[in-house]
């Protein structure tokens, strides 16, 4: 038989851990439960209670679900139609604030609930929020006037998944991070040394004992030789169309560990072939950027690409003579089709396929037939003047196979910008190129769009939110609520849930392992009593 587990999720942002794990299966059964998950921004919230409210029907949503994505209705009052189900929606996703004594008396309250439910069969997922850890956000904390590492209480977050591991003593646990976070230091600590040492006495003494997913990652515990590099998951390795590289730290309680043989440590298999931005990409509607300005039309887009392509060969490009030549064919192209390309819409549904080259799980991963219109699919506007660079970019890393650095723009292009000839903004453009996993999607991808180019110069644009979904492995159906910064915010932030999917089968595999050590074991103890 086996056994369910309840998932405890902290800072949960829209539900890419909790995403992953309550799809796994085994043997037809769904082992991970989700019980609680806890988000404290709005918008990020009101995500995670919807999927919460969807996950009770198992694979078979609402079909007033798929009507209002598709375009048929409005948004269906849940409450009404599906009393019940929302109700425990709004019980499961809370939308608190951790570390704050309200907050930890709710969530107090919830665990004990959960304990009495599932007993011992309970596991942890989550992570604190990663602006502290982070390189980029190190370096903005160094330019903050009277700024003191030890005083920021994000360094700390951490205490609180502390805090619940110790109370609630799960089973297992995972916890992800930022890969900042192993040089990052607080008063000449190692913030990195210290998480790893109250993981592992998070409920006593040596009561966790920690492991490294990455394959070649050591079963050996802090102080004993593992390197903080073990920890680190490149995503890209795993099938995910994203070079994304996060800590994951995953932890077994001892009496588990202890059982547990040692082939069937939890680990991740690594992939054959790095899957790309075309895999998920390219096979999506194609749409026209907005142009900014008081009037956003076809006519003034075509004005504005034809303006740009000129401008784009109206000089050189440092390129070899036969990509040169490429090159400039490639831009003389897309002015073109721009009278076509001015027509496409700012948003569409259809097609929202994927390419044939697409690893046939992930591509079952993502695509739901019931949905005829792909959600979250609505491009910005861009100043013309950025719509040249974009252009410039695009056909560039189309000849070239990678994005061109800052030095390597024009003159004619290079934005009004103190430190573009610094070295500091390298990669300000970049585009995300077809045959490659993407850059890292991140928050930052609310702010402008210029490190996530789309590759396809016709087009003259940045991602969407739903092609930024897609790098991040957000099934399809999975919609962000939210104005549209809210909803890159919450796509960037999160784990993406395909690798979530890959890790809650690797702990289930060492649980179920570890489950069976102790059967035999139990056997053998009664034959050895009946002698």
């Amino acid at each position: 038989m086996i056994s369910r587990f309840g998932v405890v999720d902290l800072f949960a942002g829209p539900g890419g851990l909790a995403e992953g794990f309550s799809a796994f299966e085994a043997d037809g059964v769904r082992p991970f439960e989700i019980c609680l998950s806890v988000e404290k921004e709005k918008s990020a919230h009101a995500t995670l209670r919807l999927r919460s409210f969807l996950r009770q029907f198992g694979a078979d949503f609402p079909s007033a679900y798929y009507d209002w994505l598709n375009g048929k209705t409005g948004q269906p009052d849940w409450s009404t139609l599906f009393p019940r189900e929302w109700a425990s929606a709004e019980e499961e996703a809370l939308n608190l604030t951790l570390g704050e004594p309200d907050a930890a008396s709710a969530i107090d309250a919830r665990l004990m609930g959960i304990q009495a439910e599932f007993g011992t069969n309970t596991i942890l997922v989550g992570g604190p929020p990663c602006q502290a850890y982070s390189l980029v956000g190190r370096a903005r904390n160094r330019g903050i006037d009277g700024y003191v590492a030890e005083e920021d209480p994000r360094h700390y977050l951490y205490r609180e998944y502390i805090r619940i591991l110790r109370s609630l003593k799960p089973a297992a646990f995972v916890m992800e991070n930022v890969k900042g976070m192993l040089s990052s230091s607080v008063d000449g600590s190692r913030i990195f040394e210290r998480v790893l040492i109250d993981l592992q006495h998070a409920a006593g003494d040596g009561s966790y004992e920690l492991f490294a997913l990455a394959p070649g990652g050591a079963r050996r515990l802090p102080g004993t030789g593992t390197k903080a590099g073990d920890y680190v998951i490149r995503a890209e390795d795993f099938g995910i169309p994203q070079a994304r590289h996060r800590v994951i730290v995953v932890g077994l309680r001892r009496d588990i560990a202890s059982r547990l043989p040692t082939h069937s440590r939890p680990r991740l298999d690594r992939r054959s072939r790095k899957t790309s931005v075309s895999d998920v990409i390219e096979m999506m509607p194609s749409l026209r950027s907005g142009v900014g300005g008081p009037k956003d039309d076809a006519q003034q887009w075509h004005r504005a690409i034809m303006d740009a392509v000129n401008l784009v060969l109206d000089g050189d490009v440092e390129l070899p003579p036969q990509l040169k030549a490429k090159f400039r064919e490639q831009v003389a192209e897309v002015g073109r089709v721009a009278a076509a390309s001015a027509r496409l819409p700012r948003t569409a549904s259809m097609p929202n396929r994927v390419d044939a080259g697409c690893p046939a799980d992930l591509a079952k991963w993502l695509q739901n037939p019931a949905l005829k219109a792909l959600p979250n699919n609505e491009t910005r506007s861009h100043m013309a003047a950025d719509l040249a660079r974009y252009l410039f970019a695009a056909a560039f890393s189309s000849v070239a196979g990678v994005s061109p650095k800052a030095s390597q723009f024009p003159t004619r292009l290079a934005p009004k910008h103190k430190n573009w000839d610094s070295g500091k903004f390298a990669d300000r453009f970049k585009v995300q190129v077809w045959d490659q996993p993407s850059s890292t999607v991140t928050s930052h991808i609310s702010k402008d769009g210029h490190y996530f180019i789309h590759p396809d110069a016709t087009q003259c644009r940045s991602l969407t939110v739903r092609e930024a979904a897609r790098l991040q492995t957000f099934p399809d159906n999975y919609l962000f609520l939210g104005n549209r910064t809210q909803q890159f915010v919450q796509v960037g932030n999160a784990v993406p849930p395909f690798l979530a999917l890959q890790i809650a089968g690797a702990l289930w595999k060492a649980l179920a392992a570890s489950d069976s050590a102790e059967r035999d074991a139990a056997h053998q103890r009664r034959l050895a009593g009946v002698r």
